[in-house]
């Protein structure tokens, strides 16, 4: 996992935790997970519980060890019994701002998913102006690079800034102004290395120019003045080499930034989903409504690969 989002997930996890004590209290002791052995009596598989009434982990001959669930209120028989004025539309809430819904219907665990949600928020927007202010700071900083041949900066794209990288030059667009187009040939510069492409790529040999109204050499021609660098773009690092150092690691910062923006988003998205399904659940559990009065029970079958999985018990017939 990458370390921006390990970061993301540590968050998220520690304001869940430290405001889990707000989501018990409401309805008794929260649910228990217990795990059976496939030959039980009772069924295999996990099974949690509400209230008092747990189940032990018995595999063989082991003791009892119940393995508390996450920290979210149960669902309690109050909350499900007579249920008909909640709204249907809490999902919907939720999924536009999670937590809302869980608000409508009464819910403790609804403050956990707003808390969660401003954090995220808070944190994408610190991200998201960070990588600004970086890209301002690389912006201004190849003017550093562009102020000898031009007194106009126009913004170019991120490829532009990304080229200004890598090479020390851009090299010039047109070696002798005025007449044709009379591509770079310095290889060490990006346009020069952009004509040596082309000439690869259309030129049977590409040390040996055409004719310059041949196909190979117009089409050729015409790859270099789509891909090289134009006149008011041009810049020159030359003995300015700390600022080029300074340039790049001011994209990397911008780029990091950024990147950890779109983490922070993709969580966020997750928290409205999960506060969406999480109504939509309870809404349907209330609609059944057949809750005991002891509480409630989830049921799950998952085989058990050591001790294989049993054939149904014989019935033998009194």
């Amino acid at each position: 996992m990458p370390r921006h989002a390990r970061r993301v997930l540590v968050h998220a996890l520690s304001a869940c935790a430290a405001l889990a004590p707000l989501a018990h209290g409401q309805h008794g002791s929260p649910p228990r997970w217990t795990a059976a052995s496939p030959g039980d009596a009772s069924g295999d598989g996990l099974r949690a519980r509400g209230g008092d009434r747990r189940d032990s982990l018995a595999v063989g001959a082991g003791p009892a060890s119940p393995w508390p669930l996450a920290p979210f209120d149960a669902v309690a028989p109050r909350a499900l019994a007579g249920n008909s004025s909640r709204p249907r539309w809490a999902p919907l809430a939720s999924a536009l701002v999670p937590g809302a819904g869980q608000a409508l219907q009464g819910l403790r665990r609804a403050v956990p998913y707003l808390a969660v949600e401003g954090f995220l928020l808070a944190q994408f927007m610190d991200a998201r102006r960070n990588g600004r202010a970086r890209r301002r700071e690389y912006r201004d900083l190849a003017l550093t690079a562009r102020n000898v041949f031009s007194e106009q900066f126009p913004a170019g794209d991120f490829e532009y800034y990304e080229r200004m990288q890598h090479f020390v030059e851009s090299g010039a667009y047109d070696v002798t102004p005025g007449n044709d187009l009379d591509p770079e040939t310095d290889t060490a510069t990006f346009n020069g290395q952009t004509w040596q492409l082309a000439r690869f790529t259309y030129w049977e040999n590409p040390s040996t120019a055409p004719s310059r109204t041949s196909e190979a050499y117009q089409r050729a021609l015409d790859f270099y003045a789509r891909r090289a660098v134009a006149p008011e773009f041009r810049w020159s690092w030359r003995n300015a080499q700390f600022e080029q150092d300074l340039f790049s690691r001011t994209i990397e910062r911008s780029n990091n930034a950024f990147r950890l923006s779109s983490q922070y988003l993709g969580v966020l998205i997750a928290n409205h989903a999960l506060s969406a399904v999480d109504a939509f659940v309870f809404v349907r559990l209330s609609q059944r409504g057949g809750a005991s009065s002891r509480g409630y029970e989830v049921q799950a079958t998952i085989p058990w690969a050591p001790l294989g999985r049993p054939s149904e018990p014989k019935r033998h017939d009194p």
